[in-house]
């Protein structure tokens, strides 16, 4: 795969490829699309990128049980509970990230993934435990995942509503162009 230069267009590309058996179907009738890529020169860049991530659920006290085993260890360690959501957030006097999910009776899962960083493979292999021994269901790895980036190093699993999530390391960052 080329990562394409300033000002060029970069190919949008899906699925893993070990699960494309599962999009068959699909592909013979899906084309691929681009996109213009712009690399944006910032000194001042974020560290922090995202707000909060928002996941739906059918079942609340199976979500929060289930959440409670592993959220911790990534660094949502302070826990607000509502009637129809609950959200796990660093604490602390600063804004930072939350992870929220609330309650929707009619939610059905898709192919989303939502994929938490890890520091090591160690951590990684620690937090896959705690999901395993949590009720984790399709449970993939943890494992080197060479198609990704080299040292590419992740574990796959779904939460009891079956919203897929991902614990992941990298061993080198990806940088565009």
């Amino acid at each position: 795969m080329q990562l394409a230069r300033r000002g060029e267009w970069a190919p949008i590309f899906g699925n893993r490829e070990r699960h494309a058996e599962d999009c068959a179907p699909y592909l013979l009738r899906s084309r691929a699309f681009e996109v213009p890529l712009h690399t944006v020169e910032n000194p001042d860049m974020r560290t922090r990128c995202f707000d909060h991530i928002d996941l739906r659920v059918t079942d609340m006290e199976a979500a929060k049980e289930f959440y409670r085993k592993f959220l911790p260890q990534l660094g949502f360690v302070h826990e607000k509970p509502g009637q129809y959501h609950t959200f796990y957030s660093a604490g602390g006097d600063k804004p930072s990230e939350f992870f929220c999910f609330e309650l929707d009776e009619k939610h059905k899962p898709n192919n989303t993934r939502i994929a938490f960083w890890a520091d090591t493979r160690e951590e990684v292999d620690q937090i896959a435990k705690l999901v395993r021994d949590g009720g984790g269901k399709n449970l993939e790895g943890p494992e080197i995942c060479k198609e990704y980036s080299p040292g590419y190093y992740g574990f796959f699993f779904e939460d009891p509503d079956g919203n897929k999530l991902e614990i992941c390391c990298r061993e080198q960052p990806v940088f565009p162009g």
